[in-house]
């Protein structure tokens, strides 16, 4: 048995906090992106009505490519003008291409900036915490929250890299700020050692996949709440109606959400596979059996069948739109409902969460 610091464990806590702290203030500055962005499209749109009063907008809600197109009367029949920087609106939303532009948005590079250091402070509280305990730093609910988070923010940054979904950090960041609260404030455990059934190596390899298979989902269910935020609101703009969420200008056109989102959810899917599978084969190590209808896993098969059902539905079926968009949401439901009730309310032989 490895020997318990519980001085790095409490750095670990420090940390944790300092984190949190952290990610608050990157969270306010995504904020402050999404409102001042708005206000600058929005400038942009007056300022091109003003100079050429015949120029109509033609809002097609579902459109491929950028979505929403504008249409110049004054130019060809049906041409449609393509964005040429990410703060160039087709009929009130950002560049499908989802790449990054030229303009300089500084709340939004203070935000990533911030949410980098954020995620080299909360590294430096899951690494203690290992450190402390001397083993991987999953084994209890207050363990599960805190690495969760920081993968689910670790993810987030790598995919920045290749696309700019900064749109989306206010609701990645407010979610690992809701993770790490409700670890310090419900579920924290002292470090310690594991329990018998999870002195295994296959924890590391089963709850590593599961983490970043749950990070993939936390990203497409952002994007998949942003869809169906974003669908109504182009057909609001379709019908000539005021436009009330002005911050979701910044926000690409709802195809391009949802197409992005079925992408990694595929991935996260795979990863989910694995997640099952190695799962039935450290039941049958540890249990003798590789299927018990235990909670645990038949939440996590009913998450597996979720996500089937949302990719055949969407490859095979034609559920587009907001029918896709509910079912992502619904499957992230179950992840929830898997990461937090069956751990902590039904009995069952993974019921370790540490409280």
């Amino acid at each position: 048995m490895p020997v318990i610091n519980e001085t790095l464990g409490q750095y670990s806590e420090l940390f944790m906090l300092l984190a949190a702290g952290t990610y608050t203030v990157a969270f306010i500055a995504f904020a402050w992106d999404l409102a001042k962005s708005s206000k600058a499209l929005r400038a942009i749109d007056e300022k091109a009505a003003a100079s050429s009063p015949a120029q109509k907008v033609a809002v097609a809600a579902g459109r491929g490519g950028g979505g929403l197109g504008v249409v110049d009367a004054g130019g060809p029949a049906g041409r449609a003008e393509r964005p040429t920087s990410g703060l160039t609106v087709e009929g009130g939303t950002a560049a499908g291409d989802m790449k990054y532009s030229a303009e300089r948005r500084v709340p939004a590079r203070v935000a990533v900036a911030l949410t980098v250091l954020g995620v080299l402070i909360h590294g430096a509280g899951v690494v203690t915490r290992a450190l402390g305990a001397g083993r991987v730093p999953w084994g209890n609910m207050y363990e599960f929250l805190t690495t969760g988070a920081f993968v689910a923010v670790a993810v987030f940054l790598i995919v920045l890299i290749r696309r700019d979904l900064r749109f989306l950090g206010t609701f990645v960041i407010g979610l690992a700020i809701i993770m790490l609260v409700a670890a310090s404030v419900s579920f924290w455990t002292p470090v310690g050692h594991l329990v018998p059934a999870l002195q295994s190596y296959w924890l590391i390899i089963h709850v590593s996949i599961a983490v970043l298979s749950s990070a993939l989902f936390t990203l497409t269910f952002a994007m998949s709440a942003l869809q169906l935020v974003q669908s109504y609101r182009q057909k609001n703009l379709a019908a000539g109606r005021a436009d009330n969420l002005g911050f979701m200008r910044v926000v690409p056109n709802a195809l391009s959400l949802e197409n992005l989102s079925y992408r990694i959810n595929a991935i996260a899917f795979i990863g989910w596979t694995f997640t099952l599978m190695f799962g039935a084969i450290w039941a049958e190590k540890a249990w003798g059996r590789f299927w018990g209808w235990d909670p645990k896993e038949v939440w996590t098969f009913v998450i597996w069948v979720v996500y089937a059902g949302y990719l055949h539905a969407r490859a095979t079926r034609g559920w587009t739109g907001t029918r896709a968009a509910w079912l992502s949401i619904v499957g992230y439901a179950c992840v929830i409902i898997n990461f937090t009730l069956v751990n902590t309310v039904f009995n069952g032989l993974h019921s370790y969460s540490g409280l």
